[in-house]
C-alpha cells in the first residue's frame, strides 16, 4: 500500500475512534452500539486483511481505532521531528 494511503487511512481510523471515545464519554455510545459494532467489526476484517501484508500498518490502525488519542500523538511527535 503506498505511504500516502497508509497514512490516510489511519488517520480516518484515528477521527472514528476519537468519535467513540467521545459518545462513550458523553454516555451515547449505548443508543448508537449495534452501529459501532458493525463499524468494529467491518474495522476487524481489514485490519486482518491489511495484516497479512503489512504487520506494521495493521498494528497502527489497530492502535488507531482502541487508543486513538495515543495514536494521534504519536504521529504528531513524528511530525515534529520531521520539521526542519
Amino acid at each position: 500500500m503506498e505511504p500516502e494511503v497508509a497514512t490516510l487511512l489511519t488517520e480516518l481510523i484515528e477521527k472514528v475512534g476519537l468519535l467513540r471515545r467521545d459518545m462513550q464519554h458523553r454516555g451515547e455510545l449505548e443508543r448508537y452500539e449495534a452501529r459501532i459494532a458493525r463499524i468494529e467489526q467491518k474495522f476487524s476484517a481489514l485490519a486482518e486483511f491489511i495484516s497479512r501484508t503489512n504487520p506494521d500498518l495493521a498494528k497502527a490502525l489497530r492502535t488507531a481505532w482502541q487508543q486513538p488519542a495515543r495514536s494521534l500523538a504519536f504521529r504528531n511527535a513524528e511530525h515534529k521531528k520531521q520539521e526542519p
